[in-house]
């Protein structure tokens, strides 16, 4: 982009002024009249972009007649767009004022259209930059939870999926680069997501249906982490990290960078992670009062290893850049509260517990193409194809192996400017093959195919602006080894007085068929930001969104031990007798009906995003507590004669999945007050209440939950003091607990310094500092996992 800015300053200094009529020189100032140096200048709906010189200076060349749109972004202020009319024969000189933003605006760059956190209809977060870095952790939830709307189902720390909005699993897509990270995360807690934060450039959130973009497995938000493995330019520049932290004697280490010729770049990015099982400050079983014990408890089978590396080149052409990367993702990680055995014989913790050993490899075509064509402006190209399998370990062999094949295409065609709407149409191809084999593989293999069209345009109409989309997808599931087992479901104040060669002839019985389902989703948003006033600005969304069910809450039926549950999907049903056999029931598209409603202040000392929301989720799939007990499949001791009759620890609660009807409402709120050049103070809520629609509350839903950050910031200093309230959540499902508050206290001070022309930046950051005993609401092990006690991590970080 540099190299554009450049040529056309040359063109502007060289050529006679009635060659370059359809030109627009000027300067970029921040409202204290100072110039602002590396501000980006665009023209909406081109390819056109530079950036201004150290004196704030920029020039565009090369426009043809007609209305211009142009969007000026500098970090730390206020996105700015200017309207100018280019005629033959005129230059234009124009003089762009911006004003600061105590809250940082970043364009996605997961959407065709233009997105950000103070201009899109549609709300939208995005973790950059400083933020990033300290707030990455070693799993993709726990990165996100700072964010207003975004929780963590926190599984032991090594293990963890982001909550939007109360929704998570099947509903958020998590997506790298904008293609599907493809593992099997949305299947269960227990399955850490195949994606790094300490390379990642920026990570996105769409909090509330994204189903326009990315299809119907987005109906609840999409997580989008941001690298440049596929380099778009070849300026040479990276950054490398090393860091410990206390709580789990946890080592890190870090590097990507990029380099390059004139039509040539290359970039490369590895990662290295071990930790230990993490200390809590209180175990449950043991008396707090016991001074003896506090501070040397551990969450056991809660240590990992993690390494993977990427490398990626792209051609680099005057109108667009074509480029492929392979990355190698490695995880060992244990599973807390997933052991087997009888803990009182005397076997090894390794004997005992049960590890996962990760592998994927990720193979990415991204490009884009600038057209010189009278309807078309620009293509943008995605592929992607993964190969991933998690293993189980359990005593030394594999117990259970999870596999994931897929490919993906995405095709957007970005049209001209026409009547000054901008936008274009989508087209998405999805193919994956799920696998699970072993004692614990409660879905069946099956193949899900996705097809879909959308189409996305925006235009200004003075102070407003209008967003419109719609997308139709076709999917469909096939699974030709579907099992319906005859197991011995029962409660445990039944009767156990049963036969044993019966049981055991029953329990042998197993229908096997065939299982193809096609649905039609329809996806369809409308969304209108009004400035009414200078520096606020009123956003409206209005969305609904279809979502075909997983494979795996239709097919599934077995154990399923990282949820602690016996798992039926909703291709079955209980009849009158109580046995599970096929449903009756119509297998439907689940169907969102979602308003947001956005008030922002985006200039001056204090800034804010007031957001409020209402989702009423027609045939919304869940799981029940049928009341029910079945086998888990383990040998959890010895059976010997002797052994209690009545001792049900190999068994399972039966949870059958089915449909209803249920509303979810509640509100984010984030404020920025600028007090000085050097301090700032920032103030969060958020709250969510999900419930069925006839009565009763969704399980693990997260809690009011409210916080503030004061942060001092000079040229070589930053430091920060985090602190969050986490409210008690005692609205709660059947068969669930509540859940206490706690108050988390965070810290961090860095100082940036350069050794041998070196910059670099030595830190320090404080997690946890009160050491308080902190459950977290939606954790299925929220029992015998809490969050980490008080730790302390010193890294230092360069760049070049």
């Amino acid at each position: 982009m540099k190299r554009r800015s450049q040529l056309a300053a040359l063109i502007a200094a060289l050529l006679p002024a009635s060659v370059l009529a359809s030109t627009i020189e000027g300067v970029v100032l921040n409202n204290k009249g100072k110039v602002v140096t590396n501000a980006t200048v665009e023209v909406e709906g081109s390819d056109l972009k530079v950036t201004t010189d150290e004196n704030g200076k920029f020039v565009i060349a090369e426009l043809n007649n007609g209305l211009k749109e142009l969007h000026v972004v500098a970090p730390g202020y206020a996105h700015l767009h200017r309207d100018i009319t280019i005629t033959n024969d005129e230059n234009q000189s124009v003089t762009f004022n911006l004003k600061r933003s105590p809250i940082e605006v970043i364009d996605i760059e997961a959407t065709p259209i233009h997105m950000s956190a103070m201009e899109s209809a549609s709300p939208v977060s995005v973790l950059s930059g400083e933020q990033l870095r300290r707030q990455q952790a070693a799993t993709l939830g726990d990165s996100l939870e700072k964010l207003p709307g975004v929780n963590t189902n926190f599984h032991g720390k090594v293990a963890s999926t982001p909550i939007i909005r109360g929704l998570s699993g099947p509903r958020v897509l998590i997506t790298q680069n904008g293609l599907d990270v493809s593992d099997v995360s949305r299947v269960g807690p227990d399955h850490s997501v195949a994606s790094e934060a300490s390379t990642a450039q920026q990570i996105e959130v769409l909090r509330g249906p994204a189903t326009l973009f990315y299809g119907s497995g987005a109906i609840g938000g999409v997580v989008n982490v941001v690298d440049s493995r596929v380099p778009t330019d070849s300026t040479t520049r990276g950054e490398w990290n090393v860091e410990h932290n206390s709580v789990d004697n946890q080592k890190v280490a870090s590097f990507n960078a990029t380099t390059g010729t004139d039509s040539v770049a290359f970039y490369a990015d590895a990662f290295w992670r071990e930790a230990d099982d993490y200390e809590v400050p209180v175990a449950a079983d043991i008396d707090s009062d016991d001074e003896e014990h506090r501070g040397d408890y551990t969450v056991e089978n809660s240590n990992e290893e993690s390494d993977g590396f990427t490398v990626g080149a792209s051609y680099l052409m005057d109108n667009g850049f074509i480029g492929l990367a392979v990355e190698q993702f490695n995880r060992q990680y244990g599973i807390p509260g997933h052991t087997h055995g009888d803990e009182e014989e005397e076997h090894s913790d390794e004997e005992e517990s049960v590890f996962a050993d990760l592998e994927q490899t990720k193979v990415q075509l991204l490009g884009e193409y600038n057209l010189d064509n009278k309807w078309l402006n620009k293509v943008n190209l995605r592929v992607g194809h993964t190969d991933y399998e998690h293993a189980e370990i359990e005593g030394g062999a594999v117990g259970t192996t999870f596999k994931n094949e897929t490919n993906e295409l995405r095709i957007d065609l970005l049209h001209n400017q026409f009547s000054e709407w901008n936008g274009g149409i989508s087209f998405h191809y999805k193919q994956s093959d799920v696998e699970a084999q072993g004692e614990e593989a409660f879905t069946p293999p099956s193949e899900t195919e996705s097809f879909a069209v959308a189409l996305m345009e925006e235009r200004h109409f003075g102070d407003f602006l209008m967003q419109l989309g719609g997308r139709i997808e076709r999917v469909t599931i096939e699974a030709g080894d579907v099992l319906l087992p005859n197991i011995d479901a029962h409660a445990h104040d039944e009767a156990q007085e049963v036969d044993e060669h019966d049981h055991e002839e029953s329990a042998e019985t197993t229908r096997v068929f065939d299982v193809e389902h096609e649905f039609t989703p329809i996806s369809l948003s409308a969304g209108v930001v009004w400035d009414f006033t200078p520096n606020y600005n009123l956003g409206l969304s209005v969305s609904r969104s279809e979502r075909a069910p997983s494979a795996s809450e239709l097919l599934s039926f077995g154990p399923h031990i990282g949820t602690g549950t016996y798992e039926v999907g909703a291709l079955f049903d209980l009849d009158e007798d109580g046995h599970l056999g096929l449903s009756s029931q119509t297998i439907d598209l689940e169907t969102a009906n979602n308003i947001d409603l956005t008030l922002r202040k985006t200039q001056g000392d204090i800034g804010f995003i007031l957001n409020a929301f209402y989702n009423q989720v027609d045939n919304y799939y869940y799981q029940i507590d049928t009341g029910l007990f079945a086998e888990s499949g383990h040998d959890h001791g010895d059976e010997e004669e002797g052994a209690d009759e009545h001792d049900h620890s190999s068994e399972l609660p039966v949870y059958l999945f089915k449909t209803d009807d249920v509303i979810l409402h509640g509100f984010e709120a984030q404020i920025a007050w600028q007090l000085t050049d050097e301090f700032k103070v920032d103030l969060f809520s958020d709250y969510v209440r999900a419930r069925l629609k006839d009565g009763g509350d969704l399980p693990r839903t997260p809690p009011l939950r409210f916080g503030s950050e004061l942060s001092y910031q000079t040229d070589k200093l930053s430091a920060h003091i985090h602190v969050t309230r986490y409210q008690k959540q005692d609205r709660t499902a059947p068969q669930e607990t509540a859940t206490d508050g706690y108050t988390l206290v965070d810290a961090s001070i860095s100082y940036d310094l350069s050794v041998l022309n070196q910059d670099m930046s030595v830190y320090l950051r404080g997690t946890n500092l009160t050491d308080t005993e902190a459950r977290v609401h939606s954790s299925f092990v929220k029992d015998i996992a809490p969050r980490p006690g008080r730790s302390f991590a010193l890294g230092i970080r360069g760049y070049f």
